[in-house]
């Protein structure tokens, strides 16, 4: 894929500058490598893409990559690590922006930011979102790693709204990462019936429902028999 516009993966501070021509050789290889695989596995799935077809959208050699990554899946799941590196980056920064002091517009900027970036990078988003469940163990248990930082982020914007109501109590992290994994698998479900345009269209949708499962956590005090 010479000439394709850099995925997701690209804009990670430790890919992005060796991908300038001016970077030495060994960094610039890894860092077409990192971003080649998340554009390779994108356009054929993770199933059907080829170290070969990696190493030629790279422009490396098949020695360069096994000197770099020992399999298909570490350089598949490394890049996964970065581009949601820059995805989780962005979502934070989307909450930071928000001008309201009320949680739920920090929460509704993050979302903007995530579903935003999602939009604007279909190949990563169909790497993050659907491709990931077809990598093996290794890849299932990265995405729960993933899964439960998003968790960390809803609790960060709860955490603001509990210094204004001391009555809401703290989820806990398992009643976080449902939040977390069932926001992702709706996404999912989007993404399979209409792609990733209209995801910043159903932004209130998905704040809604983050709120109203946060809230019904926060507010829940007695364990069901």
């Amino acid at each position: 894929m010479p000439g394709a516009a850099p995925s997701l993966v690209a804009a990670h501070p430790d890919v992005e500058p060796h991908l300038l021509p001016s970077t030495g050789p060994r960094a610039a290889q890894r860092a077409r490598i990192l971003d080649a695989i998340s554009r390779v596995v994108a356009a054929k799935g993770y199933a059907a893409a080829t170290v070969t077809d990696v190493v030629r959208a790279a422009r490396v050699s098949r020695g360069t990559f096994y000197e770099l990554f020992d399999s298909k899946e570490r350089c598949f799941l490394d890049a996964y690590a970065h581009g949601t590196d820059v995805l989780l980056a962005r979502v934070r920064a989307g909450a930071r922006a928000a001008s309201s002091d009320d949680w739920r517009d920090a929460l509704r900027g993050g979302m903007q930011a995530y579903l935003g970036t999602l939009a604007a990078e279909p190949l990563f988003a169909r790497t993050y979102l659907l491709e990931i469940h077809a990598a093996g163990a290794a890849a299932q248990a990265l995405r729960d790693d993933v899964l439960r930082r998003f968790a960390e982020e809803y609790a960060r914007s709860l955490r603001a709204a509990r210094r204004t109501d001391a009555d809401l109590r703290r989820p806990t992290a398992d009643e976080l990462f449902v939040l977390a994994a069932g926001i992702d698998q709706l996404i999912c479900a989007r993404v399979r019936d209409h792609g990733v345009e209209r995801l910043p269209a159903e932004t209130d949708r998905f704040v809604r429902t983050a709120v109203a499962l946060l809230e019904g956590a926060a507010t829940t005090t007695r364990s069901p028999r």
